[in-house]
């Protein structure tokens, strides 16, 4: 034990000699996490809007007042058609046009340009309005119905302000943790071949498993570090809940971490360089994490073909399990699919990396 504990005290000196690194390793997740809670982020503000109607009764007017109010959307325009709207949108000079009909309708146009902006500036027109037809004062059951502008039901659960950095950070968790976990240990293992050393390691007097786990536990240490720094962030800074369990937040991510080293032992046995592993971690993670664990595209929206690939992207399920468990605060029982499967490729990314582990480094 005592071999043990040496070796990984040689790993965290090694670790922390490394200035560059423990920036990278440390800045990295704040970096992002700013980037993505402020300005990298979907939420809606400033929307350019075209109000379209003939007439401008008391209650359009108080409809059109409580828009403008909002931080979401900005009255650039006051048109009598919808033509001279659309033409407005065609000119990028609006984002959004809503028509007043005479029969207290409401219409909503939109540039569609980016199908998933008009989709939210198109919800969050129908809650503004929704809010203000419910300011309309109580009249007689039999005026009440002429009372209202439109009628609309909507309700937003977990998010009602619809707040992208709640989307963002299980999503940043998954690819940091993922990146940090798998690529820094491949390459610590990967750095001691190419120097020679891991061959006077592996003849030592410690089992060359022990050698393995001794290099992953300072990892796992700054894996535990980066995710308590990410959470305080998200609850402190971005002002994202952390609805559920804590210990179940933990539990999950320690399961995932563990992923992750397995998945690095895996890619360390295959490079037989620092480069060769940078360029592995980089294809065989970056990119799916990125396009295929949900964390910027719904996997839904996918095409089959791709549907059936983000099955095998770990980070899928972990990234789903978070959001479940920050955001919805659901019990563990309810993210028992994404454990199970997270545990199962856990042990056979494992299990492989250990039997491709060449004690004798030919």
């Amino acid at each position: 034990m005592k071999q043990f504990i040496a070796f990984v005290i040689k790993e965290t000196k090694h670790i922390l000699r490394d200035k560059r690194t423990m920036l990278i390793l440390f800045g990295m997740p704040v970096v992002m996490m700013l980037l993505f809670g402020f300005a990298i982020t979907t939420d809606v503000k400033n929307v350019r809007t075209v109000v379209v109607t003939s007439e401008m009764s008391p209650r359009t007017q108080q409809a059109v007042e409580r828009l403008a109010q909002s931080e979401y959307f900005m009255i650039t325009k006051t048109v009598n058609t919808p033509r001279e709207a659309e033409q407005l949108i065609r000119s990028q000079k609006a984002d959004m046009a809503l028509v007043f009909a005479q029969n207290r309708g409401l219409q909503i146009m939109v540039d569609g340009s980016d199908p998933n902006m008009a989709q939210q500036w198109t919800t969050y027109a129908q809650q503004t309005m929704a809010a203000a037809n419910s300011c309309v004062p109580s009249v007689a059951s039999d005026q009440r119905s002429s009372a209202s502008l439109f009628t609309l039901h909507s309700s937003l659960l977990y998010n009602p302000q619809m707040r992208s950095a709640y989307n963002f950070v299980p999503a940043i968790m998954g690819m940091l943790l993922m990146l940090i976990c798998a690529m820094m240990t491949s390459i610590s293992i990967v750095r001691e071949k190419e120097k020679g050393t891991m061959e006077v390691l592996l003849v030592s007097p410690v089992r060359p498993l022990m050698v393995i786990i001794a290099k992953a536990v300072p990892y796992l240490v700054l894996a535990f570090a980066i995710l308590i720094t990410i959470l305080l962030m998200a609850r402190f800074v971005l002002g994202v809940p952390l609805a559920g369990s804590l210990f179940w937040i933990l539990a999950v991510s320690t399961l995932y971490i563990l992923l992750a080293l397995s998945l690095g032992l895996l890619i360390s046995n295959v490079a037989q360089t620092q480069l060769v592993a940078l360029l592995l971690s980089a294809m065989v993670l970056l990119m799916p994490v990125v396009m295929l664990s949900g964390m910027l595209f719904p996997v839904e929206s996918m095409p089959t073909i791709l549907q059936w690939i983000s099955a095998i992207v770990p980070p899928r399920y972990y990234i789903e399990a978070m959001r479940k468990l920050m955001i919805m605060g659901v019990d563990i029982g309810e993210v028992a699919h994404e454990v199970i499967v997270l545990a199962i490729m856990t042990v056979v990314l494992l299990a492989i990396a250990l039997k491709k582990f060449n004690v004798r480094l030919e």
